[in-house]
C-alpha cells in the first residue's frame, strides 16, 4: 500500500448509525475504554512495576527500587500510589517498626497482564 486513504481504509468504514458509532467512538465505547486503560499504565515505571510484580508475588519499596536502576524514590512512590489509586496493585502495611511494606498485584493487575503480554508478543512479531 502506498500510504494514501483508500476506500478500504478501516477509520472510513465507521457506522453512520449514530448508536452503531457510540460503540466505537461514544463514550462508553472502545475508545474510550481502551484510553482509560492505557492511562492507567502510562508513566514511565509503571509497566516496569507491573512487570516486576507479575514476577514476584510481593515485593518491598526498595526491592523494587533496587530492580528498577535510575528510578528515584519520589517517582516510585508517585507510581505505586497511582497503581494503588486504580487498584493494580495493593499495598500491604505491616505496621511493623522498621516500616516493613510490601506490593502486590490485585485480581484486576493480574487480569490486565494477559493484555501486557499480548502487546509485548505483538512488539516482538512486528519489530520495527
Amino acid at each position: 500500500m502506498d500510504g494514501k486513504m483508500t476506500e478500504t481504509s478501516t477509520h472510513l468504514i465507521v457506522p453512520i448509525e449514530h448508536e452503531e458509532r457510540s460503540a466505537c467512538l461514544g463514550p462508553n465505547g472502545s475508545v474510550a475504554h481502551v484510553t482509560r486503560m492505557l492511562r492507567m499504565i502510562s508513566g514511565r515505571w509503571k509497566l516496569p512495576i507491573l512487570f516486576r510484580l507479575y514476577a514476584a508475588p510481593s515485593l518491598r519499596t526498595l526491592q523494587l527500587k533496587r530492580d528498577m536502576p535510575g528510578v528515584s524514590q519520589k517517582m516510585l512512590t508517585q507510581h505505586l500510589r497511582e497503581l494503588e489509586n486504580d487498584c493494580l496493585i495493593e499495598r500491604r502495611d505491616y505496621g511493623e517498626q522498621p516500616p516493613r511494606v510490601e506490593y502486590q498485584l490485585t485480581e484486576r493487575g493480574r487480569g490486565l497482564m494477559p493484555v501486557l503480554m499480548a502487546a509485548r508478543t505483538f512488539s516482538v512479531r512486528h519489530p520495527t
